[in-house]
C-alpha cells in the first residue's frame, strides 16, 4: 500500500507541494544545496526520478548535458514541464519499473525521494537500477535530516524499522506517509553491497549521497 498511498497524495498534493521550501529557517541551506546539485551533476547526461514539480531540476538543468526526468504522476510532471526548462524531457515512470537504458545516462538523481522507500525495498530498488542503467553510472541522493520543531513529527515506526508521518492536504484528506530520517551510518550499511565511492555531505536540515553504482 505504501506506492498507492504516495503516488494518491502526490497527486492529491501537487499544486501545495512546493510549499515545504518555504519555511524561513531553511533558505540559506535550500541555496547552497541548489549550487551543489549543479556542481555534482555538471556535465552528466541526468536520469531524474520522482522529478516531482521540478523545483529541483531547475537547479542543475542548466549545468547537466541532459536530463530526463520521470514522475510516477501525471499531476506532478504537468508542472514541472509548465517550467520550460531547456534541455529536459520528461516522461511517467515507476521508479521500481524504469525502462532498460544502458549507456543512455551517466547519473542518476533523486531528490527527497530515498526516505519515502521502504528500508525492506531499498536493496531490490538499487538492484534494478543497476540493471536498467549499467555499472559506474553515478547516483546522487538528497534528502532530509529530522530536526525537531521544523521536521512534522513521528507518527509511527513499524517492524522493519519505517517511521510514518501524517500527512494533510489544503483538501482536507489526511495521508499517513512513510519518511525515514536516515543516519550515515544507516545509508552506507544498508548500500554498500550495491555501489561504492559513497560520499555523505550532512547539514543540519538536509543530506546529499553520492556514489558509483558497482
Amino acid at each position: 500500500m505504501n506506492h498507492e498511498t504516495l503516488a494518491k497524495y502526490y497527486a492529491v498534493h501537487a499544486n501545495q507541494y512546493e510549499g515545504v521550501y518555504l519555511k524561513p529557517e531553511r533558505q540559506a541551506e535550500l541555496a547552497a544545496l541548489k549550487t551543489r546539485l549543479a556542481e555534482v551533476l555538471r556535465g552528466h547526461k541526468v536520469l531524474e526520478i520522482a522529478c516531482g514539480t521540478g523545483y529541483w531540476t531547475e537547479a542543475f538543468a542548466s549545468s547537466a548535458a541532459s536530463v530526463h526526468a520521470t514522475d510516477l504522476n501525471p499531476e506532478m510532471l504537468a508542472l514541472a514541464q509548465a517550467r520550460g526548462l531547456n534541455g529536459v524531457s520528461f516522461a511517467e515512470a515507476d521508479a521500481f519499473d524504469l525502462p532498460a537504458a544502458p549507456g543512455a545516462y551517466t547519473a542518476v538523481f533523486a531528490g527527497f525521494w530515498w526516505s519515502h522507500v521502504k528500508k525492506e525495498e531499498q536493496d531490490a530498488f538499487l538492484a534494478q537500477l543497476r540493471a536498467k542503467v549499467g555499472k559506474d553510472v553515478l547516483l546522487v541522493l538528497m534528502d532530509n535530516c529530522y530536526v525537531d520543531g521544523s521536521s512534522l513529527p513521528i507518527a509511527r515506526t513499524d517492524v522493519e524499522g519505517n517511521t510514518y508521518q501524517f500527512r494533510d492536504t489544503a483538501g482536507g484528506e489526511r495521508f499517513e506517509i512513510v519518511k525515514n530520517f536516515l543516519s550515515d551510518s544507516q545509508l552506507r550499511k544498508k548500500m554498500a553491497d550495491r555501489v561504492r565511492e559513497i560520499r555523505i555531505e550532512r547539514s543540519r536540515y538536509y543530506w546529499l549521497l553520492s556514489c558509483r553504482l558497482k
